[in-house]
């Protein structure tokens, strides 16, 4: 009989994954660790980024922390050399790091605006620009970025975000075509609402009661629940892994069938 490693063909592999200190990241490294993968993860929170990969680490999997801010070129570039100096390669990205501004055009302040697009879309690109020569010289790779279902269609009070995911969106497949020949696959996994400390965060911009919030979240989905963490995490560990192997440029909603 097959194990789960014969079928998903990860153990020994190393994934970066950003904003892997909590919610999306952290289930995400901690769900790649549990299949063998060596998982560096990557935030601007150092305590809470330690203590992530510790408690991946006290479960049996394999994490290393590093400090990086995904919108500075110069510390992307550092760690990505630092990380192929440490383990040799690199064969999974998870451009997932991302921040959100509940505000219209009008609302929003331009320091609003250039944090969403430089944190979601710039960040992809930087960390990008220097993980897919390493993955180049060793055969290839798999690279996920973590888009919305409002990078499909637009939604209210999110004009930064909303721009920035659909630039994911269209970025994720511009570089699968560029870059199918190196063999490196690049996809999207596209959330709808989950409950992560951003959604949380949402609440509070919006001046909204935090409980309600969520369930008003949940409702009007066929499905009739928040995601979790580790439902988008599942996505990520197909688009990783060999069951992929023939899926480029696509673009996966998981949303409970909301945008349904």
């Amino acid at each position: 009989m097959l194990s789960t490693n014969d079928v998903f063909q990860l153990e020994g592999k190393v994934a970066l994954v950003t904003g892997g200190a909590s919610g999306i990241g952290f289930a995400t490294a901690a769900r790649l660790a549990e299949f063998g993968v060596h998982v560096m993860l990557l935030d601007i929170n150092e305590e809470l980024g330690e203590k992530a990969a510790a408690e991946i680490e006290a479960k049996g999997g394999k994490a290393t922390f590093h400090r990086c801010n995904v919108v500075s070129q110069e510390e992307c570039s550092r760690v990505a050399k630092a990380i192929e100096d440490q383990a040799g390669r690199i064969d999974i990205l998870f451009n997932n790091a991302g921040v959100i501004r509940r505000k219209t055009v009008v609302e929003l302040e331009e320091a609003d605006w250039d944090l969403v697009i430089d944190v979601s879309l710039k960040g992809a690109y930087n960390l990008s620009k220097f993980v897919i020569p390493i993955m180049a010289k060793n055969g290839g790779g798999s690279i996920i970025n973590t888009g919305s279902g409002w990078g499909i269609k637009g939604g209210d009070k999110a004009a930064a975000y909303c721009a920035a995911k659909a630039g994911v969106v269209n970025l994720t497949r511009a570089m699968a075509i560029d870059h199918g020949p190196e063999n490196i696959r690049v996809n999207c996994v596209s959330p709808g609402d989950t409950d992560t400390p951003l959604l949380r965060e949402e609440a509070r911009q919006l001046n909204k009661d935090e409980s309600s919030f969520l369930v008003s979240s949940a409702q009007g989905r066929p499905l009739e629940r928040l995601g979790t963490p580790r439902d988008i995490a599942n996505a990520v560990l197909f688009f990783a892994s060999d069951l992929s192997a023939w899926v480029t440029g696509s673009v996966l909603v998981v949303d409970g069938g909301g945008l349904a």
